[in-house]
């Protein structure tokens, strides 16, 4: 039986049904965890229901909640595809063989970052869209406060952000594992944890999900988010007074990705949803459920509210490294006894 936190969004097929087609039942159903925003999720499960005639049951988590959940439900899959988190979680999870290999036959239509996603994983996971790091900010409580917005990482260090800062905390999001990763190679590991005790001294809480911060910030609750940027624009386009900044010294990204759960009870309608969401009309929901990565199938077209990856100052991150499962438990652990343990 399925676990209670589902919630089925599948849509009603009989209208769209041709005639001689199956009936919807025997189409049978796909358990999917999201780990995309529940407005992105809500919208692909209907998508694909409507196309498809497969009942969707969708759970919507963070990614470092699912990844947990995938190793506890090892010996009894329940879910059957994890979609969109950032892509470290998902590359620890096909090297503990909790994934299917696939090899779709849409990934000669893939970005290079997408392609090499699949190829170091052992065709176990692919990526889907790709979002650099960086702040949100909340110009008009900022201006309240008379506090200049951020402009580099070292700025979050300063006093005038006491009590101002957001991020998540990384035992439950990929995001915060991102921003963690991304310090360690952009400084050294030392140097970089010195820098996390530092920034500890301005931050009014560690939400469990990634895009718990920015939402602070639109709300007001808090001036400064460590967000994937496109998150921002999101809130923005929302009609919240939210802005954002990349890094001056350079930042670090994911490649949102795609798994098959290993041992998958729907595998066939698992497989038929990996081809689908790796398809540019899949990958267009995102931009109309106002989510703004950049997409991973060449075809799709970018959305113009996106950052341009292009014109961002990107770290060679290094996702073979921080995407193995003993370095990320490593960080973590180190982050949660120097880091988690200070008082603020």
């Amino acid at each position: 039986m399925l676990s209670r936190h589902f919630f089925t969004l599948a849509a009603t097929v009989a209208a769209t049904l041709t005639l001689g087609a199956l009936p919807a039942a025997a189409q049978g159903s796909l358990n999917v965890y999201c780990s995309a925003q529940v407005e992105w999720c809500q919208a692909a499960a209907n998508a694909f229901a409507k196309e498809t005639g497969i009942r969707v049951n969708m759970s919507q988590k963070g990614s470092g909640e699912v990844l947990a959940q995938i190793r506890a439900e090892a010996q009894n899959p329940r879910g059957d595809v994890w979609y969109g988190g950032t892509g470290d979680p998902h590359l620890q999870m096909a090297e503990d063989k909790l994934s299917a290999v696939y090899r779709s036959p849409m990934l000669d239509q893939l970005h290079d970052w997408a392609r090499k996603q699949a190829e170091q994983s052992g065709y176990r996971t692919v990526g889907i869209y790709a979002g650099a790091m960086g702040f949100g900010y909340n110009p008009e409580l900022l201006g309240k406060r008379n506090i200049a917005a951020p402009a580099c990482w070292k700025d979050l260090l300063d006093a005038r952000f006491k009590g101002e800062i957001q991020m998540a905390n990384p035992q439950s999001s990929g995001t915060a594992y991102v921003m963690i990763a991304t310090m360690v190679q952009l400084m050294g590991e030392d140097q970089a944890f010195d820098y996390l005790k530092g920034l500890h001294r301005n931050v009014n809480a560690y939400p469990r999900s990634g895009t718990g911060p920015i939402k602070s910030v639109a709300r007001g609750e808090t001036g400064v988010s460590i967000s994937f940027v496109h998150d921002a624009v999101t809130e923005r386009l929302g009609g919240f007074p939210v802005q954002y900044v990349v890094p001056c010294e350079g930042t670090g990204y994911e490649i949102g990705s795609m798994s098959i759960v290993a041992g998958a009870r729907n595998e066939r309608n698992a497989k038929r949803f990996y081809d689908w969401a790796l398809s540019p009309a899949a990958q267009q929901i995102g931009a109309e459920a106002k989510s703004f990565q950049t997409p991973s199938n060449r075809n799709t077209p970018i959305p113009a509210e996106a950052p341009k990856m292009d014109q961002i100052k990107l770290i060679d991150y290094d996702f073979a490294k921080y995407g193995s499962s003993d370095e990320r438990r490593r960080l973590i652990e180190r982050w949660d006894r120097e880091v988690n343990s200070l008082p603020r």
